[in-house]
């Protein structure tokens, strides 16, 4: 019988250990002071600030999605991992929480030390820029399982707020205003639809020019996706935001009503921003009708807040904002013009 090993059997944990050996260097630059642990360990550990009163947890999972497919046709593995933690920042910011901590799962069928090294140094970017330590994770290659040169990846996020200061949307009335902050592109959302109109329907490849984006059609669906604690973070606390909605899968359609107390609907003025090119040039494309593209794509919107009329003005200082629309009585989605 001839020799075999685990090499042979196409997992190499050279490959592996050196993955590692990078992800610690990467990881080291973005502890906070709650970091009790390296990476390496069979569990991160963190220590809450005993100054933060009645702390709460918050924790979220995600992914990024089929953006992932476009990544691999580009060959640009960076952005994913700022996509994959702000994406996981952004959904426990809309509850009123801090990031604490991070974690990652990257799966792959072989291993490429580069390949994880630029995933990881996007999500170390991203750490750093969000205040947030990148804890730990779980590299796993599992041959057979995915495609050649393919991954899988998901980011654990763990954050704090105090329970008095928890954004849950409970007190959200009729008349309540609707202000918005835009997001940068796609985000991570509606890809497979993307993917389909750009390279199926249209036959152009990841790195085919079009002139209305003004940029490469891999350009202009990787642009990552934006975190929105810079602006919302000074906000916290201070109970000028009632609620806060991430516009993600489903879009302003799905999302915004999730934060809504029962009974309640909210109307959008549409002539109140102007539709982002690459939501136009995919509609045309692929002839979409307007409630598709609103519950497919986020539009142009990617976080929604909710405050009483008198606060309006503070939310409308945010760079970028604008006055969306407002909530309603009636628990239905309005599009005024």
């Amino acid at each position: 019988m001839a020799k075999t090993d685990y090499r042979e059997s196409g997992v190499d944990i050279d490959a592996g250990n050196e993955t590692v050996r990078r992800i610690k260097t990467l990881a080291r630059d973005t502890y906070t002071p709650g970091v009790l642990s390296g990476v390496g360990s069979f569990g991160g550990l963190f220590a809450l600030d005993p100054s933060i009163p009645e702390p709460v947890l918050v924790a979220s999972a995600d992914g990024v999605g089929t953006k992932l497919k476009v990544a691999f046709m580009a060959g640009v593995h960076r952005t994913i991992g700022v996509d994959l933690v702000n994406h996981c920042v952004n959904d426990i910011l809309v509850q009123g929480a801090r990031p604490l901590f991070f974690l990652d799962y990257l799966a792959t069928g072989r291993l490429s030390a580069d390949v994880a090294e630029q995933i990881v140094q996007g999500m170390a970017q991203a750490c750093r820029a969000n205040g947030c330590a990148l804890l730990g994770g779980e590299t796993a290659e599992m041959p057979g399982f995915y495609a050649a040169g393919e991954y899988d990846v998901a980011g654990f996020i763990v954050g704090v707020v105090s329970r008095g200061k928890v954004i849950d949307g409970r007190s959200i009335r009729a008349g309540d205003v609707l202000v918005a902050l835009p997001s940068t592109g796609l985000h991570t959302n509606g890809y497979s639809l993307a993917r389909r109109i750009a390279f199926d329907v249209l036959g152009l490849r990841v790195d085919s020019h079009v002139d209305e984006l003004g940029a490469t059609v891999g350009e202009a669906l990787l642009r990552t996706h934006r975190s929105y604690l810079p602006e919302i973070g000074p906000l916290l606390g201070r109970g000028v935001i009632k609620g806060m909605a991430h516009i993600t899968g489903g879009g302003i359609t799905e999302n915004l009503p999730r934060v809504l107390p029962d009974g309640l609907g909210f109307s959008l003025d549409r002539k109140s921003w102007q539709v982002p090119p690459i939501f136009t040039w995919l509609q045309r494309a692929g002839q979409l009708d307007e409630a598709e593209m609103f519950r497919a794509f986020n539009m142009g919107v990617g976080l929604i807040m909710v405050c009483a009329p008198e606060h309006a003005a503070e939310l409308l200082a945010l760079p970028g904002s604008w006055r969306l629309g407002h909530v309603g009585d009636v628990p239905v989605f309005h599009s005024l013009g």
